[in-house]
């Protein structure tokens, strides 16, 4: 590849790295399996984890749609390394942090009073670039090294 190819693959899969914390965070969490390959994968294996798989993207969308409503969060994305492998193919690493109470009723409810991050963790990427030259998440593997429960809020701080 030459360099402005690989340049405009890495920025793409860096593009989707920070879109799916968005749609978390941000936008619909179902939605998030638009951005996996017809078979991609998402896992959450031990430890730090249940060990959590879904493959395909009904079971992607039925997964992250899952999410409580009333859970507010907001990710934290550090140290992203995306390495493309061929024209059709990339890996990354980067790293998460994870700010998440649930409970929460909007924003008339006012602020979350800080607290320490949930999660601090790398998710593990493989990227594959559809017939149509749009870059997909083939597999995301979650490792966490550091976790703890999610705190519930009970009214007004």
């Amino acid at each position: 590849m030459d360099p402005l190819e690989r340049l405009l693959a890495e920025r793409a899969c860096e593009r989707l790295i920070i879109d799916f914390v968005h749609r978390l965070d941000l936008g619909e969490p179902g939605s998030v399996a638009e951005l996996f390959t017809e078979d991609g994968v998402w896992e959450w294996p031990p430890p730090g984890g249940d060990g959590r798989r879904s493959e395909g993207r009904e079971a992607l969308r039925a997964y992250f749609g899952s999410r409580p409503a009333d859970r507010l969060s907001r990710r934290v994305m550090s140290n992203i390394l995306v390495t493309v492998t061929s024209p059709d193919t990339a890996t990354a690493t980067s790293y998460f942090t994870t700010y998440r109470v649930d409970g929460h009723e909007g924003d008339a409810q006012g602020p979350v009073p800080p607290g320490p991050p949930v999660q601090v963790g790398q998710y593990e990427d493989e990227f594959r670039r559809s017939a149509e030259g749009t870059w997909l998440l083939a597999a995301r593997r979650l490792r966490l090294p550091f976790g703890g429960p999610t705190p519930v809020r009970t009214g007004r701080s």
